[in-house]
């Protein structure tokens, strides 16, 4: 029995005990803890991607045990995370007005983001235009995303716009890109040459200049930016993509 053909699906496995570790984490209130727990599950999952096709050991068990993988770390966790989140806002509003609304309701709305990630999941799994680019936001830059807004705690002038409201409007838009049809880029290394992936190279150059500057404040920000990457190479490249069809 060879050995190489478990050493994808071990590294998923990991993936899926860091969704798991994190979850614990976040019921916990550790939720920076949670965060980078969710950090290493995305590097984890880009490198089971990796290993399987530089071993050459795809398999249709692999893919399935991606999938439910991810689920649990880059679906439930932000759900959980948000939520958690919500309710130390709603704990932080109470304290500083005198009119007491109650926003719990608006806490169960994370799990959306639970709901949404399972459809995008499913529809990844069996949509053939996703084999070397998404359509649609992937779940680890969502979860990514979600979970990585503890680190902007310490400041003033992004927490002044932060309240259950916000974070509303922020699942519904992140929720719908779940399940978009917008075409993203994938960090998907073939080979390590500039040609085919100045675009991954471009922006890995930039998320490492953003990350430099803002340290973990910048992830957020990263996610952004690889969403706004991503329509601007859709929109740019759309015209020759044209031409080769017609």
């Amino acid at each position: 029995m060879k050995i190489k053909k478990h050493i994808p699906n071990t590294i998923t496995c990991c993936n899926l005990f860091c969704g798991c570790l994190a979850i614990v984490e976040s019921f916990q209130g550790h939720l920076q803890v949670a965060a980078y727990l969710v950090g290493l599950a995305a590097i984890l999952d880009f490198f089971d991607g990796f290993a399987a096709r530089m071993l050459r050991v795809t398999s249709v068990i692999g893919k399935d045990l991606d999938s439910l993988a991810d689920m649990v770390t880059f679906g439930v966790v932000p759900g959980v995370v948000v939520f958690h989140y919500l309710e130390a806002i709603e704990e932080s509003m109470m304290q500083y007005t005198f009119i007491l609304v109650d926003y719990s309701w608006i806490n169960y709305l994370a799990f959306l983001l639970v709901v949404f990630s399972a459809v995008r999941l499913a529809k990844f799994n069996n949509d053939p235009r996703q084999s070397d680019s998404f359509i649609g936001l992937p779940t680890p830059a969502n979860a990514i995303f979600w979970c990585s807004l503890i680190f902007l705690q310490d400041s003033p002038m992004v927490l002044s716009l932060i309240n259950p409201y916000s974070m509303m409007v922020g699942v519904l838009l992140f929720s719908a890109l779940l399940v978009s049809e917008i075409p993203l880029f994938a960090l998907k290394f073939r080979h390590f040459g500039w040609r085919g992936n100045r675009i991954r190279y471009s922006f890995l150059g930039l998320s490492l200049l953003v990350l430099i500057v803002f340290q973990e404040t910048g992830v957020p920000l990263i996610i952004i930016l690889y969403i706004l990457f991503s329509m601007i190479v859709d929109i740019v490249s759309r015209p020759k993509r044209i031409s080769l069809n017609s």
